[in-house]
């Protein structure tokens, strides 16, 4: 199974709604982190889509988290 840019991008407002930034330097939480690295990077080498197997356990967790969640 693969995740598009357009569902990350979900993923990411996903988590940005459930964790928002905080502080006065507007600090990232570390969910919303860790899928903008994984975001960064399918930006940076030009894909579209990459597969679930192949991304960091972390991240893939949290897409699979969000997931869940649109079928609740």
């Amino acid at each position: 199974m693969d995740i598009t840019l357009a569902d990350l991008e979900q993923a990411i407002n996903h988590w940005r709604h459930r964790r928002p930034s905080t502080g006065e330097e507007r600090a990232l939480s570390p969910e919303v982190n860790i899928l903008a690295k994984l975001y960064a990077l399918m930006i940076f080498h030009q894909q579209k889509s990459i597969a679930m197997d192949t991304i960091d356990p972390a991240a893939r967790q949290l897409v699979e988290a969000w997931q869940q969640q649109l079928t609740t």
